[in-house]
């Protein structure tokens, strides 16, 4: 079906994106977020103009004229931009087939075992410990992931002391079978890395995220050869030679796509379909409760090698208050550390109105 119009609604932090078919029929797909009122004049000048009055049903085709006739802008923000058009595509054959996304994946709706990510360090160990026990016996959470180490810290500490504190204290406060993963958002050189792993591995962790500085493959499986804990990284990779590379390579143990920042659903089916050949789980990344997070829900339903969670935000308003509010419904529900996916056509939820009218709005036709 050709597709007729494109219409964006963005803010600082989210923009939403509708497609529109000659008949009549929408989808509403989702850009990466942060800086998404820039991801939406990319979206409008450099996708826009090799998808507009194209039939959709072609994807991988349109996919790939867009990024072959802009190739002179590689990286993120053209990505970004990409997965906004692409994944209101996957929502609209959805509605049109009476399926959910996950279904046209081949996949089935249910349940997921998710994992509570903290993405704070300026609270304190005794604090993030107790959070942590609290939203265990609120929402039945097996897992948590918290963070360690500065981002980007050059192996310094976000104060001296915080991570050596934080790990033992939150094994001792969570029930024994909890499952603790740590982010290190790039922070540590191998050494450092390697010292700070064998630290986890005394108190149980069994995911280390980002050891060294992410664009340095060669420093990252360092650590991953030296340790025993597993070493995962890739969510700011938007590029599929590099993810060939790190995955042929075996970089790190678990991928960590991100739908939106890779450019979208079949971006990343080709992440995990490189990952299977190899042996590797995926567990992607999607660190706050935006259409992000749903759909790596469904992804998750549909692919053999799913890893053992889904990534889902526990940071509340004050943290991330642009993510509430965002759906007439929410799609965002944990009991007994399980989040849903449903069976509704396409990406099941409804954006609500009151965002959409007090958006930046802009349409290409």
């Amino acid at each position: 079906m050709i597709i007729k119009n494109i219409e964006t609604f963005s803010s600082e932090f989210i923009c939403f994106v509708r497609v529109t078919t000659e008949d009549g029929l929408q989808g509403m797909g989702q850009t990466a977020p942060y800086h998404a009122d820039i991801t939406a004049q990319v979206l409008h000048r450099q996708i826009v103009p090799w998808v507009l009055n194209r039939d959709e049903e072609n994807l991988p085709l349109l996919i790939q004229d867009v990024l072959e006739k802009e190739h002179k802008f590689p990286g993120s923000y053209l990505r970004r931009a990409l997965a906004g058009f692409e994944t209101a595509i996957w929502d609209l054959r959805g509605h049109r087939e009476q399926k959910s996304v996950c279904e046209l994946l081949g996949g089935s709706p249910g349940k997921i075992r998710a994992y509570g990510s903290s993405m704070s360090r300026d609270i304190t160990p005794k604090d993030e410990a107790n959070r942590l026990a609290r939203l265990q016996d609120q929402y039945g959470f097996d897992a948590f992931k918290f963070r360690i180490g500065a981002e980007c810290g050059h192996d310094q500490d976000e104060w001296p002391g915080r991570t050596e504190e934080i790990v033992p204290l939150v094994r001792q406060l969570l029930d024994p079978s909890t499952a603790l993963l740590v982010d290190a958002n790039s922070c540590y050189s191998p050494a450092k890395a390697i010292e700070i792993g064998a630290m986890l591995e005394q108190h149980g962790v069994s995911h280390f995220e980002e050891p060294c500085p992410y664009w340095e493959y060669e420093q990252t499986k360092e650590v991953a050869e030296a340790l025993n804990i597993d070493v995962t990284g890739g969510e700011q990779d938007c590029e599929l030679q590099n993810w060939r590379r790190m995955i042929n390579e075996r970089v790190v143990d678990i991928v960590q796509p991100d739908i939106c920042y890779l450019g979208g659903v079949l971006r990343t089916l080709e992440v995990a379909s490189m990952a299977q050949t190899a042996k590797l789980p995926v567990t992607p990344h999607c660190a706050n409760l935006s259409l992000v997070t749903l759909f790596t829900m469904h992804l998750l339903r549909a692919i053999p090698n799913a890893g053992k969670y889904l990534e889902f935000s526990i940071e509340g308003e004050d943290y991330y208050p642009w993510q509430y509010d965002l759906f007439i419904d929410s799609p965002f529900e944990i009991v007994d550390g399980q989040a849903t996916v449903s069976d509704a056509p396409g990406w099941g939820v409804e954006i609500q109105p009151r965002w959409l009218e007090q958006s930046a709005y802009q349409q290409s036709y």
